[in-house]
């Protein structure tokens, strides 16, 4: 049986959180990637997608309209095309991949805390594992990308930027919709529902309010306006992406509160014991 040491204790007993978050971040970042679905669309559909859009696309001439400066760029249909297309794919694959791993292992994670795991440790563990696994997603889509378009190195950092502010966007809500619809169905219809129509409203090929300001109030248009704006332009919208990222804050910050509710403590079980301790002793004796 593992033992806590004196030193890990706070004054009322429990063990602190800080000693516990590598397990904590094993666990969470293990979750995250065990999907092999999702590696396998993130491997095989993200150049496929790149291909079927660009090929459908074109290179007409589009008017895209910066709404920080109030200028209308004429860019490349198809390399626009290219980073919605990359926005949307983000928005699908990160989003299916945390909400089917916290959907998973919330039961697991409840145990955790009802043997004496603090929920701080579990809810930074979680964060950290989203933030990685979205920013690694994102890096191999600008990666891909430039075997359809080469933009400048300038213009390739903005359309990364835009890629992990949106894999953020979507992870964060993969997370709260995890922690608070009952079904696998209801999640997968928000992020396919959600995502096509956030991404693709914003491209003005196929959607002529593509420039009107209603679209401001979608989560990709913070993201969307910083890559073309440093892709055609290279300008540098930081509000924008700022306004990206905190879309992302705002679903993490309603994902953990539900997460931290979710996973309270309950009751003991008749021995005094808290339910599943057998089963927290045999994970973190497997983690070591």
């Amino acid at each position: 049986m593992t033992t806590a040491d004196p030193a890990d204790l706070r004054p009322d007993g429990r063990p602190a959180a800080f000693p516990q978050f590598p397990t904590a971040f094993r666990f969470a970042l293990r979750d995250q990637t065990r999907n092999r679905l999702a590696a396998i669309l993130l491997v095989a559909f993200v150049p496929a997608w790149y291909l079927l859009m660009l090929a459908m696309t074109g290179h007409r001439t589009l008017g895209f309209r910066l709404y920080a400066t109030g200028r209308t760029l004429a860019v490349d249909g198809g390399h626009l095309t290219l980073i919605s297309a990359g926005l949307n794919a983000l928005s699908m694959i990160v989003g299916f991949a945390v909400f089917d791993a916290v959907r998973r292992s919330l039961a697991f994670d409840r145990r955790l805390v009802f043997a004496g795991y603090r929920q701080a440790a579990l809810v930074a563990a979680k964060t950290l594992a989203i933030a990685l696994v979205a920013g690694s997603v994102a890096c191999y889509a600008a990666l891909v990308l430039l075997g359809f378009w080469r933009p400048s190195p300038e213009g390739w950092l903005a359309v990364l930027a835009g890629f992990a502010a949106i894999a953020l966007t979507y992870g964060a809500f993969g997370l709260l919709l995890g922690v608070l619809v009952r079904g696998d169905l209801e999640g997968f219809f928000l992020i396919i529902m959600g995502g096509l129509m956030d991404t693709f409203l914003q491209n003005p090929l196929g959607n002529p309010l593509a420039n009107k300001p209603v679209l401001e109030w979608f989560p990709s248009f913070g993201p969307m306006q910083f890559a073309v704006a440093g892709a055609f332009s290279r300008t540098w919208l930081w509000g924008h992406l700022a306004l990206g990222l905190a879309w992302a804050a705002g679903f993490a910050l309603c994902g953990l509160a539900v997460f931290h509710l979710r996973t309270r403590s309950g009751t003991l079980t008749s021995r005094g014991r808290p339910p599943g301790l057998h089963r927290f002793r045999r994970a973190a004796r497997e983690s070591r």
